[in-house]
């Protein structure tokens, strides 16, 4: 019987030469391929030994390095499931993912190492390691002690191998279920499409705990056998140093914005390479013609989501078209529907809609919710609104209803405006996406105070800050004496948006 485990696949690609380099980092590091091999070995070993039940789940927030990246392998490798948490997550968050997930190993960085470890004993959860990006912690400690000879343990193809949490309209986070086929398809699909070869650089940039940087981008590059350029964050100086060292790039809008800033950035230091990626947020036109000005080459834009990995891509071979997210890739179909459930002709604007072998098989312990985003033939709405033109290339016009992306990271204003309402004095609260120049969209917070209260925009935000990850904080806070409603009472977030749109304006 075919073993499943999406490791397996990627282990079948390393290339014949074990000793060649696999991984070499921003700080000098070089990884082999016999490295990763027997470091993922070894880690798989130490998870084995903690006799972890059937399907247990190792959650990991830690901060980019080789060896949480070996983590993610290994815990593919020994049949578990990686549920990886951003970085930024504070306490209020931690406990909500540890008390849902129920993991039976965490993985922290040994300064949260305190607070974290206390959560998870809380939750029942004894098993909690440290892992810092300098190669020290006690995961690294004990891994040491176990063999570097490891059977990969068999996996059918629909068995979980990792579940990431996607914040909701209503607030609180769920986490979508992915299966090794829908890792392994998508990756396989990603390699044909993207025209990976012998010979190919990924310079990898992105963090590791979302579907971009962890999936698309590890698992392309490893399925191919390929050597990456690790930097444990974003330096835009530095990706301009080192891409006449890569072919393959991938980033978010932001990213783009950021390297158009330097000066560095020109078609000499673009000579070897063969493919700029760009996803998780829109790509503004602006930014996808003075890329293609500066370096001579077009960026390729897709389009994917926690729930379903890439979904849409734009050619690898033929036009790139600005402002489109391409065709939808092979083995997926896509529809745009209208409000009473028929499927929309080109040019008219509708709910996106998708099945596949990529899409997740639920959402964790919700099967109500999941029952009610797919559709009666197996579909999955999306929740993103769009259109397909007459030459077929998707175009997504908007986001269900309030969803904000800044940097590439989703923000939920119903989740904010939860912790807003429960501060002393806040009657009410309405947070709202506006154009930034940086981060392509952030949020803005409009509150109402109680009666008698006197409330501080600036102390809400500081109040915020405390709980919550940056990247969902307001950029600021007004209080107001009312919000805009319609005849129904509801809030009129179209008309908030409009009226603060110029806030950072030039």
């Amino acid at each position: 019987m075919k073993n499943n485990n999406l490791f397996a696949a990627m282990r079948a690609a390393f290339p014949e030469d074990l000793d060649a380099i696999a991984v070499e980092t921003d700080n000098g590091l070089y990884y082999s391929w016999r490295d990763l091999e027997r470091g993922t070995a070894m880690l798989a070993n130490l998870l084995k030994s903690l006799q972890l039940p059937e399907g247990a789940r190792i959650a990991v927030q830690v901060e980019k390095s080789v060896e949480a990246m070996m983590l993610y392998l290994a815990t593919l490798r020994a049949g578990y499931v990686f549920l990886p948490l951003n970085t930024a997550y504070q306490s209020a968050e931690m406990a909500y993912f540890i008390a849902n997930a129920e993991p039976s190993v965490v993985v922290c960085g040994r300064k949260n190492f305190g607070w974290v470890s206390k959560i998870a004993f809380q939750q029942g959860t004894y098993n909690v390691f440290s892992l810092d990006d300098n190669r020290i912690g006690s995961l690294l400690d004990r891994a040491a002690q176990c063999s570097d000879r490891h059977e990969v343990v068999p996996r059918k193809a629909d068995d979980l191998a990792a579940i990431l949490y996607t914040s909701g309209t209503t607030g609180r986070s769920k986490g979508a279920m992915l299966s090794h086929r829908n890792l392994a398809d998508n990756a396989q699909v990603l390699k044909d499409y993207w025209g990976w070869k012998t010979g190919d650089v990924l310079l990898h940039a992105l963090p590791i705990f979302h579907v971009h940087g962890l999936f698309v981008a590890i698992h392309g590059a490893l399925i191919n056998g390929s050597k990456m350029i690790w930097l444990s964050k974003f330096d835009p100086k530095l990706v301009v140093e080192k891409l006449p060292e890569a072919t393959v790039f991938m980033g978010v809008p932001t990213l783009y914005v950021r390297l158009l800033a330097e000066p560095g950035l020109t078609r000499e230091a673009c000579r070897t390479m063969r493919l700029f990626v760009a996803g998780s947020a829109p790509l503004l036109i602006e930014t996808f013609r003075a890329w293609q000005e500066r370096t001579g080459h077009t960026i390729l834009e897709r389009y994917g989501m926690s729930e379903t990995a890439m979904l849409t891509s734009n050619p690898y071979e033929g036009e790139r078209r600005g402002g489109t997210v391409g065709f939808a890739l092979p083995g997926v179909s896509l529809r745009v529907q209208g409000d009473g459930g028929q499927t929309l002709p080109a040019g008219e604007v509708g709910g996106i809609e998708v099945k596949g072998p990529n899409v997740f098989q639920g959402y964790w312990r919700m099967p109500e919710k999941t029952k009610e985003e797919f559709t009666a033939d197996g579909f999955f709405k999306t929740g993103d609104v769009g259109k397909i033109d007459e030459r077929g290339y998707i175009h997504i016009v908007g986001r269900s209803k309030d969803l904000i992306i800044s940097g590439g990271y989703n923000v939920y204003p119903a989740e904010i405006e939860g912790y807003i309402n429960d501060m002393p004095g806040v009657a009410e609260s309405a947070v709202v996406g506006v154009p930034h120049p940086d981060f392509g969209e952030v949020g803005v917070a409009i509150v109402i105070a109680k009666p008698g209260s006197t409330l501080d925009g600036d102390a809400i935000i500081a109040a915020l800050k405390s709980g919550l990850a940056n990247f969902k904080i307001p950029k600021r806070c007004f209080v107001v004496t009312e919000l805009p409603r319609n005849t129904m009472g509801k809030v009129q977030k179209n008309l908030l948006r409009e009226q603060h749109k110029a806030l950072f304006a030039g």
